[in-house]
């Protein structure tokens, strides 16, 4: 017996001694048909939830519950499990809000309410019907065909509660699943209505979207919806392929979203998937055509990487350090290949290094992912470049020691050196010395860099105190 089945008993055993009907309810339900792991647990009762997760809590042992009282529910945690209980309700909604009014109801109500068939089925946990399923809408039969579909008129279902309309998306990416036509056609007529769900519950669904095995999957059809136009523009405004005297560009939207699910197979981090899904998000902005050249796109990740804290504040991302970090994988994603294609220099590789630091690694992982060429001989080229590059990197890094570089010179001993106040010239020298040790004038050591400062003040009209 697993530990989960151990809990529905212990469960099923405080239901029947307070006499009241209750249900393994929603996601955990549909994983456990799908196979999937799941360590959230819903549990629907048809009395007061917050009471049941109490009585629960102290038969488990005097476990902690908190209480969500603006949501009529409470939570305990009990080892790897967080459970969930609430009371069955029906719920009805205003035209410009996704928040309802709930009343107490039965389980059929509290069915009726739920967005999808695969979440609506319920397990019992009451003594005579215990482990029996409940599926009023044959959710089991979705689940087999790998359908998502509404309980109810999807109309009404997607206008109720319109982020419904991402999270059908969501499972049909994480699921691979495929949207039910009623459905779909109903999110292309309500998706004007997503316009009033916050961004930060918007943002959430992408993220999970984003994790998904196949992302590109949920953003094709968001895309298709006409959802992706409202919620992320600048995302959509990649679409489309120009001609011009025969010439035409990829549409970069789909190269994107083919960098996407690259890099998705190389690493379960978040933010390195959105700096795939961003990284030529400046394309349309900097598009020409010049005769002979063909097109171009000339500084866009520059100007990508100034797109980044807009677009994340407008989607209620985090404006921190992740924040940050996609910006400078935005900003460096064409340096590495750059040197890929043209004869690397140690000076290149240092100068790389120390505008990537630790991040280097992920860089590198993201132009593998950059290339969505067709041809199997180019791919090969590039990937066998970037080795090389790679290899590069290691043997300067390992020689002059830049990832993450500190100036052996700091300001305040230029400024005692030079018996000066903080001015311009400090500036100056730190830079200089900088750039000597990245272009291989001078060593990466304290004696280098200190006479290379005293002649470059010299050189600006400093004198030193002493020699």
């Amino acid at each position: 017996m697993s530990l989960n089945d151990i809990i529905f008993k212990q469960i099923a055993d405080v239901v029947q001694q307070e006499n009241l009907e209750t249900y393994v309810i929603g996601g955990y339900v549909r994983d456990i048909i799908l196979k999937r792991e799941s360590k959230d647990i819903d549990i629907v009762t048809v009395g007061n939830g917050i009471k049941l997760a109490e009585k629960v809590a102290k038969y488990l042992g005097s476990l902690k519950v908190v209480i969500y009282k603006n949501f009529g529910t409470a939570q305990i945690k009990h080892k790897n499990l967080e459970i969930e209980f609430v009371g069955a309700r029906r719920e009805s909604y205003r035209k410009h809000s996704r928040k309802p009014i709930v009343e107490n109801g039965t389980l059929a109500d509290d069915q009726n309410r739920r967005d999808f068939t695969i979440n609506a089925m319920a397990i019992s946990l009451n003594k005579s019907t215990y482990g029996e399923l409940v599926d009023p809408f044959d959710g089991m039969s979705d689940i087999q065909n790998k359908i998502i579909r509404t309980p109810s008129d999807p109309f009404i279902t997607f206008s109720d509660d319109p982020l419904r309309m991402i999270r059908a998306i969501r499972f049909a990416a994480q699921l691979n699943f495929t949207i039910h036509n009623s459905a779909f056609e109903g999110i292309q007529q309500m998706k004007e209505r997503i316009k009033i769900v916050s961004k930060e519950r918007i943002s959430d669904e992408l993220n999970k979207i984003l994790m998904s095995d196949i992302p590109s999957t949920g953003f094709k059809l968001l895309d298709s919806t006409g959802l992706l136009n409202i919620i992320f523009p600048e995302l959509s405004n990649l679409k489309g392929i120009e001609t011009k005297e025969g010439k035409d560009h990829k549409d970069n939207f789909y190269h994107s979203l083919q960098v996407l699910d690259n890099i998705a197979k190389t690493t379960s981090n978040l933010w390195l998937r959105w700096a795939a899904l961003i990284h030529d998000i400046a394309k349309p902005g900097t598009k020409k055509y010049q005769t002979g050249q063909g097109w171009t796109f000339h500084g866009h990740e520059f100007f990508g990487a100034k797109m980044v804290p807009g677009i994340f504040q407008n989607l209620r991302l985090p404006q921190n350090e992740k924040m940050k970090y996609v910006q400078k994988l935005v900003l460096l994603h064409l340096r590495p290949i750059a040197l890929a294609q043209d004869v690397v220099t140690d000076s290149a590789i240092r100068r790389l290094l120390f505008d990537a630091g630790d991040d280097i690694d992920d860089l590198m992982k993201l132009c593998d992912a950059d290339i969505t060429s067709k041809n199997f001989e180019k791919i090969k080229k590039y990937l066998n470049n970037f080795q090389l590059v790679r290899q590069k990197l290691n043997d300067v890094e390992e020689k002059d020691k830049i990832r993450n570089w500190q100036p052996p010179i700091s300001g305040d001993l230029i400024i005692s050196t030079f018996g000066i106040k903080p001015c311009k010239k400090v500036g100056i020298i730190k830079n200089a010395i900088k750039d000597a040790i990245l272009d291989g004038v001078i060593k990466n050591n304290h004696e280098s860099a200190f006479d290379f400062m005293i002649k470059k003040g010299e050189e600006i009209g400093l004198r030193p105190k002493s020699r």
